[in-house]
């Protein structure tokens, strides 16, 4: 009877052992020889200038890790799905890289309204969320351990540039005109917090769609507000468009002024000088050949010998977010499992980018990594830095 109970008790072991090895084997998306992540965007849609080039340098940074081994003896293979910047798509782009692809983490997902739409079911199925491409304060409040984001969101962001144009220049009236969805409502939030900060008025607001192409309804409205400051919660073609209809129109006396959803290649460099003048703020240095460092140079050069492309800022973006993810998967160790990596994404201390971006450090109760954002405008067709990072 004895000899039974002591058999039992080994095979019991046994059983609990063999299931522990399994489920260190079964860690989603992660293999000894390799690690799956996902990275949802707009391929095709209104904000593809930014999910092509940064899908781009995301692919780009991780082939590079790949060639020299990887990391820890495991390459990363990305999974890559297009949204076109509609919430449905992004929808079922998150089920079939959960689900289907069994994602470890996901990467640089585009969009406020997309990355809040998948946030239940990502973290049901333990997949973090790395620096996703939206500065909304959703993307790191409320706090979770799967949360990481890299910057400043867009309330600060609009709320010292506001500060900025009323101490600076004495701006006393201001219009929004915003998205109607999750990004241009924080860009909104931003300005009616600051507004009441610093005692002025919001003297008109108008939304629009992201796929809208005509303004002119919204300018005009504006423009009968008479306000002395339009903030912009738009991205590239809603920034372009409308500033130039005013432009057009000979609405000269105001100045616009964007997030950095409006701070784009593009958007300085629209035929005919359309949008000089335009106020935005910046994270990073615009990767501009001429002004960037030597690292970053070499960035740009390998960058365009692959895609035959001058890098945007979403590529930048793109870049900064897969390094980010490289040095938390280095600082995780050869063990990993979820928990290990947020451990090692927590270690992230004093991170610089190459391109003069924000230093960026976490920690257990710190998921997002750097608070700051410096105020650039349009002069002859590129974004000229106008001040220092301006921190909230």
């Amino acid at each position: 009877m004895r000899m039974r109970l002591v058999a039992v008790g080994v095979l019991i072991g046994a059983v609990a052992l063999a299931g522990v090895a399994t489920a260190q084997r079964e860690i989603r998306g992660v293999s000894k020889t390799e690690i799956v992540l996902g990275m949802h965007t707009d391929l095709s849609g209104p904000a593809a200038t930014y999910g092509v080039s940064s899908s781009n340098a995301v692919k780009m940074r991780f082939d590079e890790l790949n060639e020299k081994g990887g990391v820890h003896g495991r390459k990363i293979r990305l999974v890559v799905e297009d949204t076109q910047y509609q919430v449905p798509r992004a929808v079922q782009a998150g089920t079939k890289l959960i689900n289907r692809d069994h994602i470890f983490a996901m990467v640089a997902g585009l969009g406020t309204p997309m990355n809040n739409a998948l946030f239940k079911d990502q973290f049901d199925a333990n997949v973090p969320n790395l620096f996703p491409l939206s500065a909304a304060r959703s993307m790191y409040e409320p706090f979770h351990k799967l949360k990481f984001y890299g910057a400043a969101s867009y309330v600060d962001q609009v709320r010292a540039g506001i500060n900025y144009f009323v101490t600076k220049k004495g701006k006393k009236a201001l219009c929004v005109m915003y998205q109607d969805t999750d990004f241009g409502k924080e860009v909104l939030d931003g300005v009616q917090m600051q507004a009441d900060k610093m005692k002025v008025k919001i003297v008109e607001t108008t939304t629009h769609k992201p796929t809208d192409q005509d303004f002119t309804a919204q300018i005009t409205k504006l423009k009968a507000a008479n306000c002395d400051m339009v903030v912009f919660g738009t991205i590239v073609r809603d920034s372009i468009v409308p500033y130039a209809t005013a432009r057009k129109i000979g609405w000269t006396d105001v100045d616009f002024f964007g997030s950095t959803a409006s701070y784009d290649l593009f958007v300085a460099g629209a035929q005919g000088g359309v949008t000089e003048g335009l106020y935005a703020m910046g994270l990073t240095d615009m990767p501009y050949r001429d002004t960037l460092g030597p690292t970053a140079q070499a960035w740009f050069d390998r960058y365009k010998e692959r895609y035959k492309v001058d890098p945007n800022i979403g590529a930048v973006y793109g870049w900064v977010a897969a390094d980010l993810t490289v040095v938390g998967l280095e600082k995780t160790g050869p063990e990993l499992t979820v928990d290990n990596f947020v451990r090692g994404m927590e270690s992230i201390k004093s991170y610089k980018d190459i391109f003069n971006g924000p230093e960026a450090s976490f920690g257990p109760d710190k998921h997002q990594g750097a608070n700051s954002a410096f105020l650039a405008v349009v002069k002859g067709g590129r974004w000229v830095r106008l001040t220092e990072p301006l921190n909230f």
